[in-house]
């Protein structure tokens, strides 16, 4: 009362419920000994809820039951077992598929998560469950499938093998002996097929692995510098004769620098890198050799060197600022190093390491006639912002407009308050002196007397 599923990713096996699924455990039996699931896909996989398989044809919508072989095609599905109720509790269970009206064909699913109350609406009819396998049924679980659910690469039933069988052959039904002789070929489709190899790192080493890995990552970074237009090519890679240095000391000058590396090889050009407002070092440069050889050698034997104090840095440089883009499809452009008059519109005053503008650009926008217009609309902004002080004043949304009236209605009313509060005890002062006048005797009485 078992079967063997040998499938693509692994082997299940299924014990059936033979007792309370009958008719369900004798349809599923039969339809192994027929190979009729041999080569069926796993079409449609659903990560924490079933995996379904059964149907030739691979689409969901196909399949019979064994009774067609007796009873022809008015016997293409079978009536579900509702009693005893088994519910879909734990995960691994094995359940007949419900093609319509409580009718069942020849699809199944295995469920892959536990408490699924849903499927007990659904009128699937459980009737047996996964013995051994649970390793195979994570992978299933974790196969990778695009939005319909179904598997990237296919996963399909290979052969099946009946190991335990208590029901009697029906007579008409003629079973093969072995699994019969399948070209794969036969059932291709749109999808990679399970004994495609998809592993790039098949019989590779850590440090290819690790090569591949970083030659991804590198042309990613690429082709996002090329998007956002600090690269004029994804495919742009760096001069292999320049040498970049870094953690100088701001003393530390071109001279130095072409004086100590030139016992390395000749030397097209040294830059220090500096500041394009203060001249002040950068504290780093790049260092171009007339060979790749002399390149290497000064990165080999200058790292970590004491110069000036500092313990310097080397490396070889990534800067493609030499490089200009053409065009589509136009190729790129390196520049060959040009006069320091040049670059003096750079965001650098290396040259040809820094930014680089169009030559016209600074004769264009620092001309005496545009800049004379732009300190004259800058006066007349400052001359209209003073005679117009409104136009500086602070612009209020509509509830802060509203709060802001809030509280200066608030204020005049707090000022009237108090100027109120003062007359009152200003007029009270004043009524309180004319009644002690009227009470006191004048000062002369004393002599109207006499």
């Amino acid at each position: 009362m078992a079967v063997l599923l040998e499938t693509s990713v692994g082997d299940l096996t299924i014990d059936l419920m033979t007792e309370d699924r009958p008719q369900a455990s004798l349809n599923f039996l039969k339809l192994c000994k027929l190979k009729y699931y041999n080569m069926c896909l796993f079409h449609s996989i659903q990560r924490n809820l079933v995996a379904q398989s059964g149907d030739p044809d691979g689409t969901g919508r196909g399949g019979q039951s064994m009774f067609k072989h007796l009873y022809g095609d008015q016997a293409v599905y079978f009536e579900a077992e509702a009693k005893p109720r088994i519910k879909h509790t734990r995960k691994g269970l094995v359940s007949m598929v419900n093609n319509g009206s409580n009718m069942h064909g020849s699809q199944f699913f295995i469920t892959l998560a536990d408490s699924l109350d849903y499927l007990d609406q659904q009128g699937h009819t459980v009737f047996g469950e996964v013995g051994e396998g649970d390793e195979v049924l994570d992978k299933l679980n974790d196969t990778f499938c695009d939005k319909n659910h179904q598997p990237l690469q296919n996963v399909r039933i290979l052969h099946t093998i009946v190991l335990d069988d208590p029901y009697d052959d029906p007579p008409g039904l003629k079973f093969p002996e072995s699994s019969p002789q399948i070209n794969i070929k036969d059932y291709e489709n749109d999808r990679l097929e399970y004994d495609d190899d998809i592993d790039p790192f098949k019989d590779k080493t850590e440090d290819e692995i690790e090569r591949i890995q970083a030659e991804k990552t590198a042309k990613a970074n690429a082709q996002i510098l090329e998007m956002i237009g600090d690269l004029p090519d994804q495919d742009v890679a760096p001069e292999e004769n320049v040498l970049f240095v870094c953690k100088l000391n701001p003393v530390t000058t071109e001279e130095d620098l072409e004086i100590i590396f030139s016992r390395f090889g000749a030397i097209k050009s040294c830059e220090v890198i500096k500041d394009s407002k203060t001249q002040e070092s950068l504290q780093y440069a790049f260092i171009e050799f007339e060979k790749k050889e002399y390149c290497e050698n000064a990165y080999f034997k200058m790292d970590n060197v004491l110069i000036d104090d500092r313990r310097i840095h080397v490396d070889f440089s990534q800067s493609v600022a030499k490089v200009k883009w053409k065009g589509k499809g136009k190729g790129v452009q390196t520049f060959e190093k040009k006069e320091k008059a040049d670059t003096k519109s750079t965001a650098y005053t290396g040259g040809i390491y820094g930014l680089n503008h169009d030559d016209n650009f600074a004769s264009k926008t620092h001309s005496k006639g545009e800049k004379a217009k732009r300190q004259h609309k800058s006066r007349s902004r400052s001359r209209h912002r003073e005679r117009s002080p409104s136009l500086s004043r602070k612009r209020f949304t509509s509830r802060e407009r509203r709060s802001r009236s809030r509280d200066q209605r608030k204020k005049r009313r707090e000022r009237s308050r108090d100027r109120s509060r003062r007359s009152y005890s200003r007029e009270k002062k004043y009524r309180d002196r004319s009644r002690d006048r009227r009470r006191s005797p004048p000062r002369d009485s004393k002599y109207r007397h006499r």
